[in-house]
C-alpha cells in the first residue's frame, strides 16, 4: 500500500483539520475594523481570554489577514488584580473596549462580530437562532459570575493600562510624600486607587 494511501485510511490530515477548524462557522470576518488589542495574564488566570486567543483568534486571522492583531501576554502575581482587555479600533478612529472577565470565549466572540461583525454577522445569527442552532458552537455552556450589586466582577476591576497608572501613582505618592499632606496613610491611597478605577 502507498504512503498516500496509508495516510488516507488513517483518517484527516492534520492540515485538513486545522483548515476546517479555520473555515467553521461562522465565518468570522470584521468588518470596518483597523485593529484589535487584547492584554492578559501570560498564566494561571483569564481563562476564558486565553482559550479565546487559542481557539478563536486564528480564525479571526484567517478571515482578516489585514488586520492588525496585538497580543500582550504579562506575567502578572495572584496579589494583581486586574482584568483582561479587548480594544477595537476602528477604521473611523473610534475605540471599543471589550471586557473579557470570567467570560466564555464563546461570549467573546459574540461580543467582537457583534461590535465588528457587520451585515454578514447579523444575517448569519437570524438564521441560526431561527433553525434552533447555537450561534457560536459552545455556548451552551457559557456562564457568568454576578455579584451581589448586579454588576460583573470584572466591572469593577481596573484594566491593565489603569493598574499600571495606579501603581505608578502609589509608587510615586509612597516614595516622595507630597509637600501638603507630608505622612499619606497607604489606605487612603489605595481607596483613590479604586474609586479613581471605577
Amino acid at each position: 500500500m502507498s504512503q498516500a494511501r496509508a495516510a488516507a485510511a488513517a483518517g484527516p490530515s492534520r492540515l485538513s483539520t486545522i483548515l476546517a477548524h479555520l473555515n467553521a462557522s461562522p465565518k468570522l470576518t470584521l468588518s470596518n475594523l483597523k485593529s484589535l488589542r487584547l492584554t492578559m495574564a501570560f498564566r494561571n488566570d483569564h481563562f476564558g481570554a486565553r482559550h479565546f486567543v487559542k481557539e478563536h483568534l486564528p480564525r479571526i486571522r484567517y478571515a482578516n489577514p489585514s488586520l492588525d492583531i496585538q497580543v500582550e501576554r504579562v506575567k502578572k502575581t495572584q496579589n494583581e488584580v486586574w482584568k483582561p482587555e479587548l480594544e477595537l479600533v476602528f477604521d473611523n478612529g473610534r475605540r471599543q473596549t471589550i471586557n473579557m472577565h470570567e467570560k466564555w470565549s464563546t461570549a467573546i466572540v459574540k461580543e467582537v462580530m457583534e461590535a465588528a461583525g457587520g451585515d454578514a454577522w447579523q444575517t448569519y445569527k437570524v438564521e441560526a437562532e431561527a433553525a434552533g442552532r447555537e450561534v457560536v458552537p459552545g455556548e451552551a455552556g457559557e456562564k457568568s459570575v454576578l455579584v451581589s450589586s448586579g454588576k460583573t466582577k470584572g466591572e469593577l476591576l481596573p484594566g491593565l493600562d489603569e493598574f499600571r497608572k495606579a501603581l505608578r501613582v502609589k509608587t510615586s505618592a509612597t516614595a516622595t510624600p507630597s509637600k501638603a499632606n507630608p505622612s499619606i496613610p497607604p489606605e487612603a491611597i489605595s481607596q483613590v486607587e479604586v474609586t479613581a478605577s471605577l
